[in-house]
């Protein structure tokens, strides 16, 4: 096999409209999937698990165990960061996105068929978290891929509200979960809801999981990839040693020499500050004020499910606004804005959750969740695509998610669980959203703007 066939650097290779239209359904129905999975998988744990699978232990506990068996996954979605990460990176976008999304539905699908602990007692928990490692693995680039997809698909002055699309999909799969399981809250017994309810959404993502499976067999591969100085004719990208090689021979030496020697590091770490404040936030405010609501303040169950419901409906606007402001006045300065508002609010926009009125509890989450986790997200689809560079940019985006993802989402829920449990107040959840937000705003300040940055450089923005 011989690699002289470079494409010529910069050289976009030419996608047509119905080109992009497959891939934003495509990249929407994906991440709209693992976030249905994502959010029924939390309200389960939220809701249901601690009984179903810890039912010996008191209340409280099990929570804080449910919302372990919740955060497991993480680990795992590290793994299939590196793992397809790179992957993405070496032998193009498309492929990996079929592997992951058809591993994500069958894992979710799977658990809505588990054992509980009545039938096969320490079994069935050790089951759901074999699951959750399935799960975690194929999620951990499904959403990266479809980021970087769709952000190298996009026109470089609408990057940023066509990138959104991915957010809507985070929200579309959010509303769709939220939605069945405030339906199931509504119509079914608690009984009945222990004892075969629970199982109905798990099995539903596997309607999904087919029509998605059919789309990405019908997608072109990102035209960012195959414009790649670095990727041979083969459609494969060179590894170092090829690319010394090649750049010996061609005239476009400099160009390859940026992917030998660009800086690394800094573009990650920014990327992940911006990853931080976005994830731990919904981790708090969509998975642990759920069960918080519930368990704590003793408050009807459906009254959270019911406001994330509501939120993200209206996040169907917040989404699409948030990114064409940012394609408008650029990424740092709304990022900045967000992450202002969504700290001043967070103390008393939780003192007025924790009063127990209906309409103060709703309108604050749907405050919460839009400006903190939804405005953020509309953002960060397209942000962390553009500073990093083409050769490992579906590596670093993944990681970077992922590592925040651990960092923030998994052990948040966890950390509020405690802090609540000890301190018997609802203060220590606002200071955690304040926290995370103020992360986000630092490495918003650090940032170089990366608004219609050219893709197919190889190098990092900084």
């Amino acid at each position: 096999m011989t690699h002289d066939n470079l494409t010529a650097p910069g050289a976009a290779v030419e996608r047509t409209a119905g080109d992009l239209r497959k891939v934003a359904v495509s990249g929407w129905l994906g991440t709209a999937m693992e976030f249905m999975d994502f959010q029924l998988y939390s309200l389960a744990a939220a809701i249901v698990f601690n009984e179903i699978f810890f039912p010996d232990v008191d209340p409280a506990i099990g929570l804080i165990a449910a919302m372990g068996t919740y955060g497991v996954g993480y680990v795992a979605r590290l793994a299939g960061a590196i793992y397809f990460g790179r992957m993405g990176d070496r032998i193009g976008r498309k492929k990996v996105l079929f592997i992951t999304i058809a591993l994500m539905g069958a894992s979710t699908t799977l658990i809505g068929v588990l054992p509980t602990y009545a039938q096969v007692g320490l079994a069935a928990p050790i089951l759901l978290v074999v699951l959750r490692l399935a799960q975690g693995f194929g999620a951990g680039a499904e959403i990266a891929g479809a980021t970087t997809m769709l952000a190298e698909y996009a026109p470089v002055k609408k990057r940023g509200v066509v990138a959104s699309l991915v957010s809507l999909g985070t929200n579309t799969g959010t509303l769709a979960a939220t939605g069945l399981w405030a339906l199931l809250l509504a119509v079914l017994t608690e009984e009945q809801l222990l004892s075969w309810g629970w199982r109905l959404p798990f099995l539903f993502s596997f309607v999904l999981m087919i029509f998605a499976i059919w789309i990405r067999t019908h997608l072109k591969e990102s035209p960012v990839f195959e414009s790649r100085a670095d990727v041979s004719a083969e459609g494969v990208a060179l590894t170092r040693e090829e690319l010394e090689a090649a750049a010996a021979k061609t005239t476009e030496a400099s160009v390859l020499e940026a992917a030998l020697h660009q800086r690394k590091g800094r573009a990650f770490f920014i990327a992940l500050g911006l990853r931080f404040g976005q994830a731990g936030n919904s981790g708090l405010i969509q998975t642990f004020l759920v069960g918080y609501i519930a368990t704590t303040l003793l408050l009807d169950r459906s009254l959270a499910t019911n406001a994330i419901l509501y939120s993200s409906i209206v996040g169907f606007a917040t989404v699409p606004v948030v990114g064409l402001l940012g394609d408008r006045f650029g990424r740092r300065p709304v990022y900045m804005v967000l992450t202002v508002v969504s700290a001043i609010l967070a103390f008393p926009l939780l003192n007025l959750i924790q009063q127990g009125s209906t309409v103060a509890l709703t309108i604050s989450m749907i405050l919460l969740h839009n400006l903190a986790v939804l405005g953020l997200f509309s953002l960060e689809s397209v942000t962390m695509a553009e500073l990093f560079g083409a050769r490992t940019r579906f590596t670093q985006l993944a990681l970077a998610k992922e590592i925040g993802g651990i960092l923030a989402t998994a052990i948040g829920p966890l950390l509020a669980a405690t802090l609540t449990a000890v301190t018997g107040s609802w203060w220590p959840i606002a200071a955690m959203l304040v926290v995370y937000s103020l992360i986000t705003l630092v490495s918003a300040v650090v940032s170089p703007e990366v608004r219609g940055r050219d893709l197919v450089r190889l190098e990092d923005a900084v």
